[in-house]
């Protein structure tokens, strides 16, 4: 009676065996293939360019505060309010991130003392590196760096906004036409 059965299952399982032929992907193929598929889902968002355009904005305003982890939340939320994309103004806030929060942190702090003045330590004898040196500081450097952010975010939310608005149909055009040729 299973013998019978038999040659309908073989195919089957012939395909479940591994083949010899196929060999692990590296991580920068992963890591590439992973990049590409939320590249194009950016590209194919059905949201209105001001959408996008006000997610990218928001997204790019709560990335220059220093609220690290919390960044990513308060843009969605604010993305809400203002009826922006959700996923592009969580995406924007890597505008900071590991490689370039300290230039935008010490450009934030100097926009802040530059707006209410600095009574305390020069730049140069401040550890950016020690948090203990930097709490020193106390209430002071917290006002500098928050107005400064707030400042600096709504000057490069301007422009992140008026960049996506410029540029988002171009690209669409462009990955349109490419689909098109295809």
């Amino acid at each position: 009676m299973l013998e019978g059965i038999e040659p309908i299952f073989a195919p089957a399982m012939q395909r479940s065996q591994p083949t010899p032929s196929r060999v692990p992907r590296s991580w920068r193929v992963r890591w590439h293939r992973r990049l590409r598929y939320l590249y194009l889902r950016v590209i194919r968002l059905q949201s209105s360019t001001p959408a996008i355009a006000r997610g990218m904005a928001i997204g790019v305003f709560a990335g220059w505060f220093p609220f690290f982890g919390l960044q990513t939340i308060l843009s969605v939320v604010l993305a809400a309010l203002v009826r922006g994309n959700k996923l592009v103004a969580a995406a924007a806030t890597w505008v900071s991130n590991p490689l370039t929060y300290v230039p935008i942190y010490a450009f934030n702090f100097q926009v802040g003392c530059w707006l209410l003045g600095w009574n305390g330590r020069s730049l140069a004898e401040v550890n950016w590196r020690s948090w203990s040196e930097m709490s020193a500081m106390g209430s002071a450097f917290v006002t500098r760096i928050l107005s400064g952010s707030f400042v600096a975010g709504v000057f490069a939310a301007i422009a992140a906004y008026l960049l996506s608005l410029w540029l988002i149909p171009r690209v669409r055009a462009s990955v349109g036409s490419v689909r098109n040729r295809v």
